[in-house]
């Protein structure tokens, strides 16, 4: 447990020398195709409402019948996903080609601004809100990204996979309801997201299936190594206990809250499922470069539930998680999922 608190800090020191420098530049550009997504899922779920009321006064006229009806809201509904589905994926791509280092933030404004909503009123400030509380519950985009490795045998020390290039990225959307009418400390915050888990495997090695359990084997020729990693993918959803310390003041003898306006500690944890495992593999073979994508179970477990806390300030933090489930289900030695990184917290 000392070894994995030793390794945990050097980890932390690195992180934050690292992040600092290209905080401000990555924060703008991630918060931009944050807002993106979450736009488009208020967008699309407003016409989705609007077309489904049309129709139910179609049925109470007269208009149509209750079996068309049904059917007209089940194709609409459809429609409707779609274009969550795809409109948010071209985010995603964007989000993933930033964090790649391939985006940099006037390209990641060109990309939102070709998707961008117009948003009446959004996101203006002014006298007359500083000076009113907002709602008992609110809504944030959260996007977390950092180093990722396993725990084998209780220990993260002398791992299989590159500390550094082993990492993952977590979005997806929270509410956080303060629980006091009177106090803002307490708050629960909960939500639902994606979460991406890397590993990339030392010693020329990829992963295999030996006798129904997944492990590193040699490869037969040199890979290359920063394009060679094994991802998980999963559905989760967190939820955490939040102490915000922001200040509260009165305005005209009543208390003003605000939340995410000073320091944040959340504990709490996720449950989540696997969507997909896929493995990349590069190399050069008689002077071509090649790439090869395998899509399978690679035993991986269907579900993950661990724990989670971050401690902050303002919309940034730092994020650890800690998967209580091994990664793979008929290995003979459990092998945990940990993270630490920084996350961002975007009312």
């Amino acid at each position: 447990m000392q070894k994995i608190i030793l390794y945990v800090s050097i980890a932390l020191v690195t992180l934050v020398n690292t992040v600092s420098a290209q905080e401000k530049t990555f924060e703008q550009s991630a918060k931009q195709i944050g807002v993106q997504i979450k736009t488009i899922a208020e967008e699309e779920k407003k016409a989705l409402k609007a077309e489904v009321e049309a129709i139910d006064k179609a049925l109470e006229s007269g208009k149509m019948t209750k079996e068309e009806a049904a059917n007209a809201k089940a194709k609409i509904a459809e429609e409707r996903a779609k274009n969550i589905e795809t409109k948010i994926a071209e985010q995603e791509a964007a989000l993933r080609a930033l964090i790649n280092g391939k985006l940099d933030f006037e390209e990641a404004n060109d990309t939102t601004k070709k998707n961008s909503f117009s948003i009446p009123g959004g996101y203006r400030k002014n006298k007359e809100n500083e000076n009113k509380s907002e709602n008992r519950t609110t809504s944030q985009f959260v996007f977390a990204t950092g180093y990722n490795n396993l725990v084998t045998d209780g220990a993260v020390a002398n791992s299989e996979f590159s500390y550094t290039r082993s990492g993952f990225y977590e979005w997806g959307v929270t509410w956080n309801t303060r629980l006091s009418k009177n106090s803002n400390l307490l708050h629960l915050k909960y939500g639902v997201g994606f979460m991406y888990n890397i590993l990339n495997a030392t010693d020329n090695r990829v992963f295999a299936d030996v006798n129904n359990q997944t492990v590193l084997v040699p490869f037969f020729t040199d890979l290359r190594p920063r394009k060679t990693y094994f991802k998980n993918v999963y559905f989760v959803v967190p939820v955490h206990l939040e102490f915000d310390f922001s200040k509260t003041k009165t305005v005209d003898e009543k208390k003003v809250f605000k939340s995410h306006k000073g320091a944040r500690f959340g504990i709490g944890g996720f449950v989540g499922v696997n969507t997909n495992s896929k493995q990349f593999i590069s190399y050069k073979q008689d002077g071509y470069k090649i790439s090869e994508k395998q899509k399978g179970d690679f035993n991986v477990n269907d579900f993950t539930y661990g724990l989670s806390t971050y401690i902050g300030y303002k919309q940034t933090s730092l994020y650890l998680k800690y998967d209580l489930n091994p990664v793979f289900e008929n290995n003979a030695i459990d092998q945990n999922n940990i993270s630490l990184g920084i996350r961002f917290d975007w009312n």
